[in-house]
């Protein structure tokens, strides 16, 4: 799911990918409740790529701080 070349992205680019995976991960987790979910560690790795991409914006924020 997450491209290797993130930094080339812009910011927008990357805020989009974060509310897919925000919408991927609510519907695993309706699915945990519901019983569907085959794979639950889909769950830890959407949160783990959540986190990557927020701390790939908080870099490039950074570095045009810097």
């Amino acid at each position: 799911m997450i491209d290797k070349n993130i930094k080339t992205k812009d910011i927008n680019k990357i805020k989009e990918e974060i509310l897919t995976l925000k919408k991927s991960l609510l519907n695993f987790n309706f699915q945990k409740s519901t019983g569907q979910l085959e794979k639950t560690s889909n769950i830890k790795k959407t949160k783990k790529n959540i986190a990557k991409l927020k701390m790939e914006i908080s870099k490039i924020i950074g570095e045009k701080n810097a």
